[in-house]
């Protein structure tokens, strides 16, 4: 491979992969039966997601899922000469909002500031800078707006300093709180209510023991482990499979594995919902020239002519369903001693052969 940055070789590795389901799919951004693609070398994941979207085929509504809002930030640092100063810049760029909007649109077409929040550390000033970006995940659009807000907040206040275009306070693949609070990427709702009869035949287990579960496992023991806005399974496991398989920025499972399984016994029926904050996904953008992601995103219906942004919602809430299926899964068979251990065991393990161990 060549060691010069600009003659970089491009080589392309494959990951298996396959196409579940389909799920049964409602909401405000898309709704139908939709087969989706997951890459991975976890070979028990397939059949694992495909059994929670045989689930869902089997309810009146299917996953109902419910995208709620959407943003990609950028965080940027500003030096001040002191604390009083910080704050009067913060309040000044707060007010000029309006025509912060305008230096932002100036990058993109698509590129529409909405939102700006300060926090002071004695003389620094760092600002989280919220954007939506149409159908594009929007980590180089926002970096470009903000390193030309950047320009523009120097050349306009003299006593300001330039500390740095990424501060940290986005936050960028790393597990934070703030990013569940404010937002980043897609929030994104899925619910599915399974009967009674489903849940016991399909599933092998009732609405009561997943509930005990979901509170002993991924409340109770992800409080104790110190997770930051987390209480799942296992988000990550699909999320990765949905992103590599969708030309995603797969580092982004980071803060995207980042939710809340909720259940409840509701008379024996299973109310199973999961609630993923920071859904990051594009439709357009890098890596989204590939054949065989373009192959993909037009498959999942994500390249059709709609408003800006429409396709990224629903590539969101397809990616939330697939999340919910896997949860799903994974959280019935727990519920029985030695069902989860029993399959990856005839899944993944290789049959004996002459001289190996097993």
């Amino acid at each position: 491979m060549s060691t010069d940055a600009t003659t970089l070789d491009i080589e392309t590795g494959a990951v298996p992969t396959r196409w579940i389901g389909p799920p049964r799919i409602t909401g405000n951004a898309v709704a139908g039966e939709i087969h989706a693609p997951l890459s991975t070398y976890e070979s028990p994941l397939w059949p694992s997601v495909q059994r929670g979207a045989r689930v869902s085929m089997l309810t009146g509504d299917g996953i109902v899922t419910t995208v709620t809002g959407e943003c990609m930030t950028r965080s940027i640092l500003l030096d001040a000469p002191d604390g009083p100063s910080a704050a009067a810049a913060a309040d000044q760029i707060i007010a000029e909002l309006p025509q912060l909007r305008a230096v932002a649109a100036s990058c993109s077409r698509f590129c529409e500031l909405t939102d700006i929040t300060p926090q002071i550390v004695g003389h620094l000033l760092y600002l989280r800078l919220s954007f939506c970006t149409g159908d594009a995940s929007g980590h180089n659009m926002t970096t470009l707006a903000a390193d030309r807000l950047l320009d523009h907040l120097l050349a306009k206040m003299p006593d300001l300093r330039y500390g740095s275009i990424s501060a940290n306070l986005c936050t960028d693949k790393k597990p934070s709180a703030v990013n569940g609070l404010l937002g980043r990427g897609k929030y994104v709702i899925t619910e599915l209510l399974i009967p009674r009869d489903i849940v016991r035949t399909r599933l092998h287990t009732t609405a009561a023991a997943v509930t005990e579960l979901n509170i002993r496992k991924n409340l109770i023991g992800t409080t104790l482990a110190g997770g930051i806005r987390s209480a799942n399974a296992h988000y990550a496991n699909m999320l990765l499979g949905f992103y590599l398989a969708t030309g995603q920025d797969a580092a982004n499972i980071i803060e995207g594995s980042q939710g809340i399984t909720h259940t409840e016994d509701r008379v024996g029926d299973l109310y199973f919902s999961c609630t993923l904050p920071n859904v990051i996904v594009g439709s357009v953008g890098n890596g989204k020239d590939l054949p065989f992601v373009e192959d993909t995103l037009a498959a999942l219906g994500c390249r059709e002519e709609r408003e800006p942004g429409a396709n990224a919602r629903r590539l969101a809430a397809i990616a939330g369903a697939v999340v919910l299926c896997g949860e799903l899964s994974l959280m019935a068979a727990q519920t029985n001693p030695g069902e989860l251990m029993a399959a990856h065991l005839r899944m993944e393990r290789k049959s004996t052969t002459k001289g190996s161990e097993q």
